[in-house]
């Protein structure tokens, strides 16, 4: 079956920020591509009602966080603890800072998937807090309550406090 009009020419130049979107969402390269691609499936069988709109990128944005959101509802995503922690090698300016960007990624993993979502679509993605609410069909206040509850907790991660910090 061939692709309707527009969309082969919508994903090939959009593809790479809503991968990049579904990365932020999921922390793993195959489950991001898995759900850009499940969302790109849903918007393919909708797209002759998309097509008429002057971006369609915000509905398949919607479709995707959506989708994301139903995951965690069907798969449970456990931890495998392990026996002994690793040795860490001695902080160089390089690795403090890769290390660092793991911890934010670690923290962010930690919170609940509906305030992760607020904060990739406002803080990763620079979106508005009505795009946000849009994006996740919610109010503009539940956008602005999930996206305090998400900083605070970062606060309030001992993983994100500098060696040296006072709490």
């Amino acid at each position: 079956m061939a692709a309707p009009p527009g969309f082969e020419e919508f994903v090939t130049y959009r593809s790479t920020r809503l991968l990049r979107a579904a990365y932020q969402l999921t922390h793993d390269w195959a489950l991001a591509e898995d759900l850009m691609q499940a969302a790109l499936a849903k918007a393919w069988r909708a797209w002759s009602r998309l097509s008429g709109e002057a971006d369609p990128e915000p509905y398949v944005r919607k479709i995707m966080f959506n989708t994301y959101a139903s995951w965690w509802r069907r798969r449970w995503n456990h931890e495998d603890p392990t026996g002994e922690v690793p040795e860490r090698a001695a902080p160089a300016s390089a690795i403090t800072q890769i290390d660092d960007r793991d911890e934010v990624w670690r923290a962010l993993g930690r919170l609940p998937k509906r305030q992760r979502a607020v904060i990739v679509l406002r803080y990763f993605e620079d979106m508005t807090e009505a795009q946000t609410a849009e994006i996740l069909n919610c109010s503009i206040g539940n956008v602005k309550s999930q996206a305090s509850r998400a900083l605070a907790t970062l606060r309030l991660d001992s993983s994100l406090r500098s060696e040296g910090a006072v709490a």
